[in-house]
């Protein structure tokens, strides 16, 4: 039923659905405020958790935020509104990446509403999974999902499989390679009891692959600080990469959202995930990952199998992810740790 005012209550519910959604090493890189005069929810860019070396032209910030755009329109259905999206909607406001309007549903309501209960269990899983084959059907609904959404996920042979997690591999060497990166990635880890809400806590970071056949990224790098052992992966690696038409700031948007509906309908099959971005940070390996394919601009591989979840990592609350806005403050939620990466 719809609510009848957008008060407390219902900022909280939607803050904490938009918290939830995942971002690159955890940066959680968006603030969002209320405009009382239209009803809207806007989302900005916080270029203070930027990542200057990983992703310097912020297309990862995009991806980011657009998953957040999603779960706020899950979330505004759930409770019984129509979400109307706009994006980049004020070109002398180049951080506010997207506006989000409530309004009242003149006939059915989205359908992704049904996805609100996978908002909450949905998290990063870096450990292994068992190898189990998930089944063609619901890797059919993942795609259909992508594409409702505007993007494409195409699910790779066992070569091209091969040929991606390869360039995934290269570009973890490069990245251990380079003493900066290292750095930077490692900013983002963060030890036990230290009660930060963003970043990976050090706990949930996963295991290396002993068998180096499946390259997950290895935040603490040259670190003196180990990582947990390294154990066996599923020999034959589910993978799916999502990408796009064109490679513009609103393609990376839309990418974000269909991102997070895809994984979003994954979890509320069982099915855990994980992304593989570390090729997409290079030029020259993001575009063989195109593997040919006309018109595609890889945005991320996504890893999807049964497994454990891994463990949460810290989200920051909705006070904190707020700013002041027209007509209202920032708004208000519920602090804690809400959901994984």
């Amino acid at each position: 039923m719809q609510t009848r005012e957008i008060d407390a209550t219902v900022l909280e519910t939607l803050m904490a659905a938009a918290v939830a959604a995942p971002s690159i090493h955890n940066t959680q890189p968006w603030r969002f405020g209320m405009r009382a005069a239209t009803r809207s929810i806007e989302v900005r860019a916080d270029d203070r958790r930027a990542l200057p070396l990983a992703d310097p032209e912020r297309r990862a910030q995009h991806l980011s935020v657009g998953a957040a755009v999603f779960n706020l329109r899950v979330a505004v259905a759930h409770l019984g509104w129509d979400p109307v999206v706009r994006l980049l909607p004020d070109e002398d406001e180049p951080d506010l990446l997207a506006a989000v309007r409530l309004t009242t549903p003149t006939g059915q309501l989205p359908d992704h509403r049904w996805l609100y209960p996978a908002v909450e269990r949905r998290h990063t899983s870096r450990m292994p999974f068992t190898g189990r084959p998930v089944p063609e059907a619901v890797v059919a609904e993942m795609t259909a999902a992508a594409r409702v959404e505007g993007a494409r996920l195409h699910v790779p042979d066992f070569a091209a499989t091969r040929l991606l997690l390869g360039l995934t591999a290269a570009a973890e060497a490069r990245n251990h390679a380079g003493p900066a990166r290292n750095a930077e990635a490692r900013a983002w880890i963060t030890t036990p009891g230290a009660n930060v809400p963003y970043g990976i806590p050090l706990t949930t970071l996963g295991p290396q692959d002993a068998d180096g056949r499946m390259p997950m990224r290895d935040f603490t790098g040259r670190s003196p600080v180990p990582g947990p052992p390294a154990r066996h992966f599923e020999r034959h690696a589910q993978v799916a990469l999502l990408s796009t038409a064109q490679d513009r700031r609103e393609d990376w948007l839309r990418a974000g959202q269909a991102l997070e509906r895809v994984l979003l309908t994954a979890t509320a099959h069982g099915v855990r995930t994980s992304m593989l971005h570390q090729a997409m940070e290079w030029p020259d390996l993001r575009a063989a990952a195109s593997l040919s394919q006309r018109r595609c601009f890889p945005q991320l591989l996504i890893r999807f199998g049964y497994g454990p979840d891994g463990g949460r990592t810290p989200r920051a609350s909705a006070h904190a992810a707020g700013h002041h806005t027209e007509g209202t403050g920032p708004a208000p939620g519920r602090s804690g740790t809400a959901s994984a990466t």
